[in-house]
């Protein structure tokens, strides 16, 4: 008889595939303590699960997402959305499997409201207006979480257009206990003082806070700022003409403890920049304008700050002024791991060769006419492992990257991301040049080829590079090939 892996090894095995849904979907259906244990996983987030497929497929999963939260419901809770008339189909007619919600870690009261919106128009509806209906929807599904969850690490609340502003705050705050080891929140500026004063009575250790900024900012909303013990992570975000200017005093007290900052606007405010001194323990700095030709004069007063611990820094198009940030690597380049730039600027370029010699990951473009600034940032970064390079009209072809790559690229490089604007050109024998090129290099490392895309690729769509890429994957010079859409590769941590 085989041996049983007990169940607390088999859980710390599954932790680390909890980004791997494929193969935990496979998991499912081994037995049923390995569908048990997947499952738990799985439904920590189960709001990560509706992204993770394509675009054309949300819609189906949101509904089944939806269609298994309904089958989860108390009894009394059903019979009240009969009463009213919203019949919602349930996966069976027999009670669920599992309690899936008490597996939950995550609570995200926006995308409650996208996946009734997604899937209401489907359902019969007999009575009551269609935003009745989808708060009478929602508080009995969020009613379920609360009454459900034993402990929730991170909750999401904002206001979108899609959910229902009247939650019943009695049901949100009516179970304190499952707050109290809350880690992560993210909501709008602008939500009731009332919300904002109860979590500030429960919560006082949030490592990470996501504020998206409309046009008012509660006294309430700063106490719960200054509460807080140990804030690692700050996300400031300022929409249709949000400012976060009022908040800045109230970080004051954070600035010894706070590691990671993103701040986003999507207008052309000058908001201001310069507090981000304030924080001179910062490991990640991410600026994303939306706003073409903005250009942050704010950023200026940075230029000359040192960040001693700095790793990870994410700079957008046209903003900050180029020579802002030249000075600014100049300062912060050395111990720098991560960066991200999609300025064109070949003086910019050279600079991250010449200030940061230790990248692991970079995103950067080239001009048609600036192969040799690739070739030296090959030559003075040498424990580069992985970049991504926008390629197209009016840039590198993905030929003279590839053979640059394969010719150039540093020792421990594993990993090439390419964004094709428009479409891929690259013809099969390049493809095959430089594979052929890269099996004979020293020292031997399987690759990873990304390509990045807005449009349907035409590297997929031939057949013969398609058999190319498959022949050197069974070889092992690709460890692995997949195609993605713009933006969706990024993440909190790695480009």
């Amino acid at each position: 008889m085989p041996s049983r892996l007990p169940a607390d090894c088999l859980n710390e095995i599954f932790d680390y595939l909890e980004e791997d849904k494929p193969t935990l979907h496979s998991c499912l259906l081994v037995n049923r303590l390995w569908c048990k244990i997947s499952i738990r996983i799985l439904w920590r987030n189960i709001w990560d699960l509706k992204y993770s497929v394509t675009y054309q497929h949300r819609p189906k999963v949101a509904s089944a997402i939806l269609s298994t939260l309904v089958a989860c419901l108390p009894n009394e809770s059903k019979e009240l959305l009969y009463k009213n008339g919203i019949f919602i189909p349930t996966p069976t007619s027999k009670p669920p499997l599992f309690n899936y919600v008490a597996f939950c870690k995550v609570l995200s009261i926006c995308e409650i409201g996208r996946i009734i919106d997604d899937t209401l128009e489907k359902i019969p509806i007999t009575s009551q207006s269609l935003k009745d209906r989808k708060s009478l929807i929602a508080n009995e599904i969020i009613k379920m979480f609360i009454n459900q969850i034993s402990s929730l690490k991170l909750l999401m609340y904002y206001l979108i257009k899609n959910i229902p502003y009247d939650i019943s705050f009695d049901c949100f705050f009516g179970a304190r206990n499952y707050l109290i080891n809350l880690s992560e929140l993210g909501c709008n500026s602008n939500l009731p003082s009332e919300f904002f004063d109860q979590i500030t009575q429960i919560c006082h250790n949030l490592q990470s806070l996501t504020i998206n900024f409309e046009n008012e900012i509660s006294n309430e909303l700063k106490k719960l700022i200054s509460l807080q013990n140990n804030l690692k992570n700050l996300y400031l975000f300022a929409f249709d003409g949000g400012d976060w200017t009022n908040i800045i005093p109230t970080l004051t007290k954070h600035s010894n403890t706070l590691t990671k900052l993103h701040l986003y606007s999507d207008h052309d405010d000058n908001l201001p920049l310069s507090f981000v001194s304030l924080f001179p323990n910062l490991q990640e700095i991410k600026f994303s304008f939306s706003y073409v030709g903005t250009q942050f004069e704010d950023f200026e007063k940075l230029q000359n700050v040192n960040f001693p611990k700095l790793q990870f820094l994410s700079i957008p198009y046209q903003c900050p002024k180029p020579e802002y940030v030249m000075r600014f690597l100049e300062n912060n380049g050395k111990n720098l791991k991560v960066f991200y730039t999609e300025e064109n600027n070949r003086d910019l370029n050279l600079s991250i060769a010449k200030f940061c010699p230790n990248l692991i990951n970079l995103f950067i473009v080239f001009s048609y006419n600036e192969l040799d600034v690739l070739k030296t940032i090959f030559n003075n970064c040498q424990y580069l492992e992985s970049i991504k390079i926008w390629c197209g009209d009016g840039f590198l072809s993905e030929k003279e990257v590839l053979e640059t790559v394969a010719k150039y690229s540093p020792k421990n490089f594993r990993e090439l991301k390419i964004y094709n604007d428009p479409v891929s050109e690259l013809l099969p024998e390049d493809l095959e040049s430089f594979f052929i090129i890269w099996k004979n290099r020293t020292p031997k490392k399987s690759l990873t080829l990304i390509i990045i895309k807005e449009y349907d690729s035409n590297l997929e769509l031939n057949k013969e590079n398609m058999e190319i890429i498959e022949k050197y994957k069974k070889l092992g010079i690709i460890k692995k090939f997949e195609t993605k859409e713009y933006g969706e590769d990024e993440s909190k941590n790695y480009i």
